[in-house]
C-alpha cells in the first residue's frame, strides 16, 4: 500500500501513512471550495469527485487491502439513494434520520450477500457480484413504488442548522467533509491491529489464519464497510440531484468505480482521490471532445478509458499515486512505543512438562495415504526434529498438528488436551504457533509490522477504535512487543524495512519473531533452513538455540540433516507417510534404515 522508506535505524522515524504537511492543505482547500470564486460548472465537478471517491475509497479497502474484486458497488449506492429518496418523499421523513436507515439497509444487503457470496474464490467472486449487481439495478429498474426507469423526483434538499443545502456550492462542503473523513479514518484503521489483519488477507488465509485471524469475518468486515461507504455517497448524491433512477446505480458504473479505483491507485487510500478526479473530468471532456472529432454521438471515452485501463496494468500497476507521492511524500512518525507496558503472556509450562502427543496420525487423500501410523511426543524444553527424505509426509504430519489439515484418525495432545478437529485459529489461541515452508508474510508492509502481526490474538482493539485513533494505547504495546522479538533474534535493525525487501534468510527469521509475538508454548518450524546459505543456517541455528536456553519449546520439521544433528534433542524419522525410528542424533545417524531410507541402500 504505502511506499516505505529504504533501511533506517532503530530509533529513527519511519513512513506512516497520515501524509505530510501538504494533506491539510489539501483538505481545507477543498473543504474551503464554495467559498472561491470557481464557476459552478467546476463546483459540480467537485461534487462528482467527493462522491465517486467515497464509491472508490471502499474498493481501496475491498479490492486492494482485502484482494476481493466487486463489480456491484454502484448498486449499495442505489440502494441508499433510493432508500432516503422514496422514506423522504412517501414517508415525510428527515433525510437525516434517511441517512441512517439507508446505510443500515445497504449493510443488511451486505451481509446477505456477503455471508453467500464470499466464501468463493477465484473469478466466482466478481461473477457473484456482477450477478447480483444486475438484480439489485433491474429490481430498482423495474418496481413500480421506485418509478421504474423513470425513479423518483423532487428529492427534498438536506438542511443543516436551518441553512437549506439545495445548491452545488453548499453540499459541496458537506461531500467533501464525509470524503475527507473517510479517508482519514480508513488510513488511521489501516494503521491498527484489525488493519494489520484486513492486510493480513492478501499475504494468504493460512498465514492469517495461524495467527488467530479469523479471515472470513474479515473479508465480510471489509465488504460492509465498502458498502457503508457507497451508501453515504448514495444518499448523498440523491440530496445533490434531487432525483434518482437506475441508470446511475449499474453494472457500467461499478466498472467505471472500480476503474477510478485501478487508476489511482487500488491499493492507495488517496489514490481513490486521483482516480475519481481523472476519470470524471476526462469524461466530461471526453464527451465533448471525441463525438466532435469523430463527426458522430455516441459513448466513444469507454473506448478511451479501456486503453487507459490496459495501459495502466500493464505499466503502472500501483496507479499514479505512486507517482504523485514522489512529490506529496508521506510523513514520518516518531517511535513513541518506548516503555510500553508489555502485552498479556499465557503461563508458561515447567521443564520436562509433557506438552505435545501425536498418536497414530493419519491423513488420506482420496485413495492416496499421505501418513499413516506416525506417533511422537515433545516435552516442555525440548527441540524436536522431524525429519524424512523428499515426499516422507513431513510437512503434511506438521500441518495435521497444526490444525491446516483435518486428521481422517488419529489424536493429538497439546498440554493434555485434544486438538484434533480444531481449526489452527483455535490452535493458535491455545498457544501453538508456526512457520511456513515457503515464508507468508504481507510483503507492503514494513518488517515491524508483520512481526505485530503475531501479537493479534494478546490484543482486542477493534475497527472503531481504530477509526477514531482510540488504540494508540494498545498499538504502542504491540508495536514494543513486536520491536522486542525482533530484538530477540537479532533484526531490530531491519524493523524499518519493507519486507518485501528482504533477502531469503532474513524473511524465515521474520516470521519466526512474528510467531514468538504470539507468546507460544510450543514452537511449529516447518523447514526453517530451506533455501538458505550456509552462513544463514548456522546464524538460524544460533537463534534456535538461544530460544531453546531462554525456556521455548520447538518442534522442527527438516530434511537437512547437518543442520539438525548438533541442534535437536530428539529425532522422529519418517519415510514414505510412515514412522521409521526414532531416537537421539547419534542413535539416528547410526541406524542403517535412515541411511537406507536417505541414500536408497544400507552401509
Amino acid at each position: 500500500m504505502a511506499v516505505f522508506s529504504p533501511q533506517v535505524a532503530a530509533g529513527a522515524r519511519r513512513p506512516s501513512r497520515l501524509q505530510a504537511s501538504r494533506l491539510p492543505v489539501f483538505c481545507l482547500l477543498m473543504l474551503a471550495a464554495p467559498l472561491l470564486p470557481l464557476p459552478d460548472f467546476w463546483i459540480t465537478q467537485l461534487n462528482y469527485i467527493g462522491l465517486a471517491s467515497l464509491v472508490s475509497l471502499g474498493l481501496v479497502l475491498l479490492t486492494g487491502v482485502a484482494g476481493l474484486t466487486s463489480f456491484g458497488q454502484a448498486a449499495f449506492v442505489g440502494v441508499s439513494a433510493y432508500s432516503t429518496a422514496w422514506l423522504t418523499l412517501n414517508a415525510g421523513l428527515s433525510p437525516w434520520l434517511t441517512l441512517f436507515i439507508g446505510v443500515g439497509l445497504a449493510v443488511l444487503v451486505a451481509l446477505v450477500l456477503g455471508l453467500i457470496t464470499l466464501r468463493m474464490s477465484g473469478h466466482y467472486l466478481p461473477l457473484a457480484t456482477i450477478a447480483w449487481g444486475l438484480a439489485l439495478n433491474f429490481g430498482m429498474a423495474n418496481m413500480a413504488f421506485l418509478g421504474k426507469y423513470d425513479g423518483l423526483q423532487g428529492i427534498a434538499p438536506l438542511t443543516l442548522f436551518g441553512h437549506s443545502l439545495a445548491d452545488g456550492r453548499s453540499m459541496c462542503s458537506l461531500i467533501w467533509l464525509v470524503a475527507l473523513a473517510a479517508a482519514v479514518a480508513l488510513n488511521h484503521l489501516l494503521d491498527s491491529r484489525p488493519g494489520r489483519a484486513l492486510r493480513a488477507l492478501n499475504g494468504g488465509a493460512m498465514m492469517a489464519e495461524a495467527m488467530g485471524i479469523s479471515t472470513f469475518r474479515y473479508k465480510l468486515t471489509a465488504f460492509v464497510l465498502a458498502a457503508v461507504l457507497a451508501a453515504l455517497s448514495g444518499w448523498l448524491f440523491a440530496h445533490f440531484q434531487r432525483s434518482v433512477n437506475p441508470t446511475p446505480f449499474g453494472l457500467n458504473k461499478g466498472v467505471e468505480y472500480l476503474f477510478m479505483a485501478v487508476l489511482g491507485g487500488v491499493g492507495q487510500v488517496w489514490g481513490a482521490f486521483t482516480g475519481a478526479a481523472m476519470v470524471v473530468l476526462l469524461t466530461d471532456k471526453l464527451q465533448t471532445l471525441l463525438p466532435a472529432l469523430l463527426g458522430s454521438s455516441g459513448n466513444f471515452e469507454v473506448i478511451v478509458f479501456g486503453i487507459v485501463l490496459v495501459a495502466t496494468l500493464k505499466y503502472a500497476p500501483n496507479g499514479l499515486w505512486p507517482f504523485i507521492q514522489r512529490w506529496w511524500p508521506p510523513a514520518q512518525r516518531v517511535r513513541d512505543w518506548e516503555g510500553a507496558p508489555p502485552l498479556p503472556s499465557r503461563p508458561k509450562p515447567a521443564p520436562g512438562e509433557p506438552l505435545l502427543e501425536a498418536r497414530a496420525l493419519r491423513k488420506q487423500f482420496g485413495g492416496l495415504v499421505a501418513v499413516n501410523g506416525v506417533n511422537f511426543s515433545l516435552k516442555a524444553g525440548e527441540i524436536m526434529g522431524l525429519i524424512g527424505p523428499n515426499g516422507a509426509g513431513k510437512s503434511t504430519t506438521f500441518n495435521l498438528v497444526s490444525g491446516v489439515l483435518s486428521l481422517t484418525s488419529g489424536e493429538v495432545l497439546f498440554r493434555g488436551e485434544a486438538i484434533a478437529g480444531l481449526s489452527s485459529r483455535a490452535i493458535a489461541r491455545r498457544g501453538m504457533s508456526r512457520t511456513f515452508q515457503h515464508v507468508k508474510m504481507v510483503p507492503d508492509m514494513t518488517v515491524l509490522e508483520n512481526v505485530a502481526l503475531g501479537g493479534y490474538l494478546r490484543s482486542s482493539g477493534g475497527l472503531l477504535r481504530a477509526m477514531l485513533r482510540l488504540d494508540r494505547a494498545e498499538e504502542r504495546q504491540l508495536l514494543a512487543e513486536a520491536e522486542r522479538q525482533l530484538r530477540r533474534i537479532g533484526m531490530a535493525e531491519l524493523m524499518f524495512e519493507r519486507a518485501g525487501n528482504l533477502a531469503l534468510g532474513p524473511q524465515r527469521l521474520m516470521e519466526i519473531a512474528r510467531a514468538l509475538c504470539t507468546d507460544p508454548s510450543l514452537l511449529l518450524l516447518d523447514e526453517p533452513a530451506a533455501g538458505l546459505r550456509l552462513k544463514e543456517k548456522q546464524a538460524l541455528a544460533e537463534v534456535l538455540r538461544q530460544l531453546k536456553q531462554e525456556g521455548l519449546s520447538i518442534l522442527l520439521v527438516e530434511h537437512d540433516m547437518d543442520f539438525v544433528m548438533g541442534l535437536v534433542d530428539h529425532l522422529t524419522v519418517m519415510e514414505f507417510g510412515t514412522w521409521l525410528m526414532a531416537g537421539t542424533p547419534a542413535e539416528v545417524q547410526a541406524s542403517p534404515a535412515v541411511r537406507a531410507a536417505y541414500l536408497g541402500t544400507e552401509h
